[in-house]
């Protein structure tokens, strides 16, 4: 048998999508389960739209996800004298031709054909013309498609489609620049690849005949076809941006762990059993494409958010402290006046669904804010403020960790007669400047004494 060779093809005209990254982890996943080969390839032939910037923004969400590649990035503006090549070798077999209409003829064709109540295409009017080439005008190729008869493919997700000649015409497999269309550029770059099966989404459906076609003109045998569905947003319209983050940087901005959303991404559409989380080994052990679904899936963002924070639960408490020090800095946050991160995000991380609150929530370990004068009202009452001062008398002796600041704080609770939220509310507010912390003895014995007891003796009077 040969070895098993898929592709992920994106087109550098803007990020890389959650789309894009679900049809590349499948294609990826498909590849090492069977001991294959994954290739990348850049689909750039869009001048107009293709930047460097969408390039790298594909290359750095890959690599940030960790779907690494065999080959590539293989770019199709490198490749233009090869399409050519083959676009001849179709002319001159009479399995292709040029066609020298003008964009105002072919304009003025479908406008009839419209007006006919037809569906507008190309009516074949170079196919077999003797007329001599117009001068000065540029000319297309195009194939020359069967005029009768089905192309009939097994979809490895959809199952069997059939598709009558009779619905296709002589498309354009070379425009007048040189520059090959997608379904020729896509049919030689995965003969020349080696490509054994095209994993890609399902909007790519009613292409696929026309590339049959070029491959039979061709001579070549197909490779599988398996066309994953779409992703809808929550309202069942086409994921799209207004349903929030849809870039895979962006989910890496806002604090997602990449194992986190690999996983997600893994489970939209294609299960195993019951299993919710599990490790990319594990995934690729268990891949195959008979578990895919037909029907398209639905993000679910909540259930990002929810999975995130299994992962961050479960992190390693040295990485996460690096991750939680590079988002501090990024903002300014001063580090030198509070706890080793590694503490910090140890304390913070089950309260956090993403690194961003993890972030937030340690950030009053190293500069906290001054409590809103409200809140401060709210729970500094006239009769918690002597057990406060007394408390800090207390504090400022003695061993400064979480258990003796716990057993002050019920000595003075039991002392005074109190509920222990009467003193943990207030001395919580005046300490962080937030109502909502980790338990308050462990936050006080990660921040500095001496800002802690600043602030107790300056709120208390």
């Amino acid at each position: 048998m040969s070895t098993i060779r898929t592709r992920f093809a994106p087109s550098p005209t803007g990020y890389l999508h959650i789309g894009g990254a679900r049809t590349a982890l499948f294609a990826w996943a498909y590849a090492r389960r069977h001991g294959g080969q994954f290739v990348l390839r850049i689909e750039d032939t869009d001048q107009e739209r293709s930047t460097q910037a969408s390039v790298q923004a594909i290359l750095d969400g890959l690599s940030w996800l960790g779907i690494d590649w065999d080959e590539g990035p293989v770019f199709q503006m490198h490749r233009l004298a090869r399409y050519r090549e083959v676009a001849e070798q179709l002319v001159q077999e009479g399995h292709a031709y040029r066609c020298y209409a003008t964009r105002e003829e072919l304009d003025a064709m479908r406008e009839q054909q419209r007006a006919r109540g037809e569906k507008p295409r190309y009516d074949g009017r170079w196919r077999d013309s003797t007329l001599t080439p117009p001068p000065d005008v540029p000319a297309v190729i195009r194939l020359k498609n069967p005029l009768s008869g089905e192309v009939v493919f097994s979809d490895l997700i959809k199952g069997p489609i059939t598709i009558a000649n009779a619905e296709l015409d002589d498309f354009v497999i070379m425009r007048a620049d040189g520059v090959p269309t997608y379904n020729f550029g896509v049919v030689v770059d995965d003969l020349d690849m080696g490509i054994t099966h095209v994993i890609r989404g399902d909007d790519h459906v009613n292409n696929t005949p026309r590339q049959i076609n070029v491959y039979r003109a061709l001579g070549a045998s197909l490779p599988q076809f398996a066309h994953v569905p779409m992703i809808l947003g929550a309202d069942g319209e086409r994921l799209s941006k207004r349903h929030g983050a849809v870039s895979v940087t962006q989910y890496r901005d806002e604090g997602y762990l990449p194992e986190a959303l690999l996983n997600y991404l893994a489970r939209l559409g294609w299960s195993h059993g019951d299993d919710e989380k599990f490790t990319m080994e594990q995934f690729v052990d268990w891949f195959d494409l008979r578990h895919i679904s037909r029907s398209p899936a639905q993000f679910n963002p909540e259930k990002l958010g929810w999975l995130n924070h299994e992962y961050i639960k479960a992190a390693d408490d040295a990485r996460l402290g690096r991750e939680l020090a590079a988002r501090l800095q990024a903002v300014g946050v001063p580090m030198d006046d509070g706890p080793l991160p590694v503490e910090a995000a140890r304390l913070f991380k089950d309260r956090a669904r993403t690194l961003a609150e993890l972030a937030d929530g340690a950030h009053l370990l190293y500069a906290p804010v001054d409590p809103d004068p409200a809140l401060l009202a709210q729970h500094l009452t006239d009769a918690v403020r002597d057990p406060l001062r007394e408390l800090a008398d207390q504090l400022a002796v003695g061993e400064w960790t979480r258990e003796a600041i716990s057993a002050h704080v019920k000595a003075a609770v039991t002392r005074h007669k109190l509920k222990m939220p009467q003193l943990m509310m207030p001395l919580r507010v005046i300490a962080t400047g937030s109502a909502q912390t980790p338990s308050i003895d462990a936050v006080l014995a990660l921040s500095p004494r001496e800002r802690v007891l600043e602030r107790l003796r300056r709120h208390l009077g």
